[in-house]
């Protein structure tokens, strides 16, 4: 795993700012040669006396629900001083083709596959996300980046508007940039028709993470500092959503899960059956035992976290 800059004296503010906020960027990663897989690798942390699961999360580029999922059982507003926190750094890449944006909306994250200059290996950078609220989701589908605009202001849609007038909140019909955007410094937004969908920063980075948006991809203001200057306009995105994902490394084969999103409307998200359909079509022409228990175990937790579910077949013995 490796933090990446672009190079410059920019580069080189941006980094000495990240560091005294404690913030780290995406993980840039060398996509594996040999067809596997899975990338990265867990770490962990220790919480001090005054951190959340957010600042943990936060300091070490993963997102809320993603480092709640992964450590059940600890207070997430109150995890305790010295108490040991596992940073699910360790990912299988999405069952997508491997270019523009891809967006797995479970898993609350978003992988850019740069195209690689001639003569360098291929890589993709990975960060967390905030999606649509359940009944706000944000589309599955292909599309493409329409535009991009650094320091943009809001325009809040007629609905959002009408929300906020409900509830007491009236918003103006267009914020300007600066610290009550909700935007944040960067946007880009998606070419699908019909609505207002953007990937953009966030002037609330503690929301990141969650199902908490209109719809709109949103990053730490860090990333999407990072990541808007290397999308072209025109870029492809793909959002998907795959609650299950299998993957192999170095002929060991590994299962992820992630509980489906809020207000789901896809009975399969729940059904142990259509992982189990995943892993015995992962596992042809492989000689490996799987532990099925254990993968029911994996299914009904959903951490998140990749876990190694196979082992090789013994030779018999002559």
């Amino acid at each position: 795993m490796s933090r990446f800059f672009p190079g410059g004296a920019r580069s080189l503010a941006v980094l000495a700012a990240l560091l005294v906020a404690g913030t780290a960027c995406a993980a840039e990663y060398l996509l594996p040669a040999n067809g596997d897989n899975v990338i990265g690798r867990n770490s962990t942390a220790v919480a001090e006396r005054a951190d959340t699961l957010f600042d943990v999360a936060r300091r070490n580029g993963v997102g809320y629900e993603e480092i709640v999922a992964a450590n059940p059982g600890v207070d997430p507003w109150l995890p305790g001083d010295g108490t040991e926190i596992l940073i699910p750094g360790r990912l299988i890449l999405p069952d997508a083709p491997r270019t523009g944006i891809v967006v797995n909306l479970p898993e609350h994250r978003l992988y850019y596959y740069p195209r690689a200059k001639k003569g360098e290996a291929p890589v993709v950078r990975t960060y967390p996300i905030s999606v649509g609220k359940m009944d706000w989701k944000t589309p599955i589908g292909t599309t493409h980046i329409a535009s991009k605009q650094a320091l943009p202001s809001w325009y809040p849609p007629a609905s959002v508007l009408k929300e906020h007038e409900e509830r007491g909140d009236p918003l103006p019909k267009v914020v300007p940039p600066g610290p009550d955007n909700p935007l944040g410094e960067y946007a880009m937004r998606l070419a699908i028709p019909g609505g207002s969908y953007l990937i953009h920063g966030t002037n609330k980075p503690a929301g990141v993470g969650m199902q908490v948006t209109h719809g709109c991809i949103r990053l730490y203001p860090e990333d999407i500092a990072e990541l808007f200057p290397l999308v072209p306009v025109k870029t492809q995105v793909n959002l998907i959503d795959q609650t299950n994902k299998v993957g192999w490394q170095r002929g060991t084969l590994y299962v992820e899960r992630h509980a489906p999103l809020e207000g789901t409307d896809n009975p399969a998200d729940m059904d142990p059956a259509m992982m189990d359909a995943l892993i015995t079509a992962a596992i042809a022409g492989h000689s490996v035992e799987v532990d099925w228990p254990g993968a029911r175990r994996l299914f009904e937790q959903a951490t998140g976290v990749p876990v190694a579910l196979s082992t090789p077949v013994r030779a018999a013995l002559r």
